[in-house]
């Protein structure tokens, strides 16, 4: 009995310890809201805090339009009707997420600007010279576009897997009344898809208000780009870190909307017999227009940026050294495989925790862990810097007796940035692992404690061999993510320390967009690769 108390214990306090770690960067940002304002801060507020606030509201609120519009659409046609490439649409309309959208910004601009391949095709084959501003796309509509283009996946994949496993008797009962496919589409799928729109929608707002290198090639001011400036630029972190707060308060507005716009409306099964949709056959041209609709978004958001891409590199390979080339790939592969490996690890301790701990306390301390991923990477970034430089200054007398010649060790570190990417993925690789142990159970981990086991050694030997699934899935998820990071990788990358992500935006950033395309490349490459993985793998754990 004693021995199982400790054991318990050890993951109590385990999993309180790495919660802890994981929430309290962010306390570092509301402090700031505290500290007296200095004139930067005052410049901002009455010239240029309004235009980012703007800017943020129109970006955001036009790309969840929009990618609702499209996500929304192809996930019903998918969902309710057969036709030619169906089978195939419905899973590679997935891959836009595998193009980081400031991937996709620079090869539109490249494609569109006067030595490009529209524009140069326009004037060498068809004698039509246009004006260059009809193509400028380095702008607020087009940085809406780019958004949409490569974000619009969330919306669709969530809706789609929520309309093909809906029950059946509900569609069949509108089409019994006389309703049409319009009727039934405005009046039984929209009010039944709201929940699963509204969290893909959610997603996108928070990817949208994340991302830097799309608005910052593009030149759009939001609260990211003003981040940057203001602790690049001026040099000024207090300002920074109000700045960043004012976002997290953005950010938490947004999330305050979600909440009211699900309600309390729920629509759940009145039947345990619960049939996917029979698919409505077409032909003729309504076969045609379904397909090419899929296959025109299909190609804007995945087929003709890879094209262009792999145009570039060819036209460019041996432009970077090998070895400078692989350096970035190891420093990718390091860092994305050492973070997605300790948010497992980390994941695996505070969902034990959740089961092992009934009550409030069990629910909501692993609620606290998930907060990074609806907060900016520039909001971590500020707040886990602020954090470690306090931490330094506590452990300066240890470095002096250590004989370190600098006081600043640890936030200069690589520790810095592997930190900020578990705060900032963390939700991810514990949604994983958490479904994984909700699959399980707890009937064959009673059963071991029955047999004398201890709690350690039921995970090892019971929880783990029937967790890998879970644990695969969350490790790809997580590895994708931090290998497409930028905000955070720019801002705390070590010196001299570059990865495929930060390496591709600064060639494009110094308008070598050719150049810029190998390391694109390769991370759309190991993106899709592993999407394609995930999603075989999805669907055969629901079949």
């Amino acid at each position: 009995m004693q021995h199982r108390f400790a054991n318990i214990n050890a993951w109590t306090v385990g999993a309180v310890i790495i919660i802890i770690l994981l929430f309290l960067p962010n306390l570092t940002i509301v402090s700031g809201l505290f500290t007296p304002s200095n004139e930067n801060w005052e410049h901002m507020k009455e010239f240029v805090l309004w235009s980012f606030v703007k800017n943020s509201l129109i970006l955001t609120a036009a790309t969840a339009f929009f990618t609702i519009m499209i996500g929304l659409s192809l996930a019903w046609l998918i969902a309710q009707y057969d036709f030619p490439m169906r089978r195939f649409l419905k899973w590679a309309l997935i891959l836009p997420l595998s193009i980081p959208p400031f991937i996709g910004a620079y090869t539109y601009h490249g494609m569109l600007s006067h030595t490009g391949i529209i524009q140069t095709t326009l004037r060498d084959t068809f004698g039509v010279a246009l004006n260059p501003a009809f193509f400028d796309i380095m702008n607020l509509p087009g940085a809406i576009f780019i958004y949409t283009m490569f974000l619009f996946p969330y919306v669709y994949s969530i809706t789609q897997v929520y309309l093909s496993q809906q029950s059946a008797s509900l569609i069949e009962s509108t089409r019994i009344l006389g309703k049409g496919p319009w009727k039934t589409f405005f009046q039984v799928v929209l009010p039944i898809s709201r929940i699963s729109i509204i969290a893909g929608a959610s997603l996108v707002v928070l990817e949208v208000l994340n991302d830097y290198g799309v608005v910052k090639y593009y030149g759009v001011q939001t609260f990211t780009t003003a981040i940057f400036q203001t602790w690049f630029g001026l040099g000024d972190i207090e300002s920074s870190i109000k700045l960043a707060a004012s976002l997290m308060g953005f950010v938490i507005l947004i999330l305050m909307i979600e909440k009211l716009l699900r309600g309390r409306r729920q629509y759940s099964y009145s039947t345990t017999k619960v049939r996917p949709l029979p698919l409505i056959s077409l032909s003729g041209w309504k076969a045609a227009a379904a397909t090419g609709y899929g296959f025109i978004i299909l190609s804007l958001a995945f087929f003709i940026p890879v094209a262009q891409l792999i145009d570039w590199t060819v036209l460019t390979f041996g432009t970077i050294p090998m070895g400078e080339f692989m350096s970035y790939v190891k420093n990718s592969v390091f860092v994305a495989g050492l973070s997605a490996s300790l948010i497992i690890i980390f994941a695996l301790i505070v969902g034990n925790f959740a089961r092992m701990v009934r009550g409030r306390l069990g629910k909501l301390l692993p609620r606290l862990t998930v907060l990074g991923y609806s907060i900016p990477g520039a909001v971590i970034a500020v707040a886990v810097v602020t954090a470690f430089i306090g931490l330094d200054r506590f452990l300066a007398p240890v470095y002096v007796w250590a004989g370190f010649s600098t006081t600043l060790v640890l936030s200069v570190s690589i520790v810095l940035l592997v930190t900020a990417y578990i705060i900032r993925f963390f939700a991810i690789g514990y949604n994983s692992i958490e479904t994984g142990y909700d699959k399980i159970g707890t009937n064959f981990r009673d059963a071991s404690r029955t047999l004398g086991l201890g709690v350690t050694k039921t995970f090892f030997k019971v929880d783990m061999p029937m967790m890998k699934g879970a644990i695969i899935s969350g490790f790809i998820l997580v590895f994708i993510d931090v290998l497409k990071e930028i905000p955070l990788t720019l801002i705390l990358r070590p010196f001299n320390f570059d990865t495929l992500s930060t390496k591709a935006f600064q060639y494009a950033s110094d308008e070598k967009i050719m150049e810029a395309s190998q390391a694109s490349l390769l991370i759309v490459g190991i993106s899709a690769l592993a999407i394609v993985f995930f999603y075989k793998f999805l669907e055969r754990e629901l079949d």
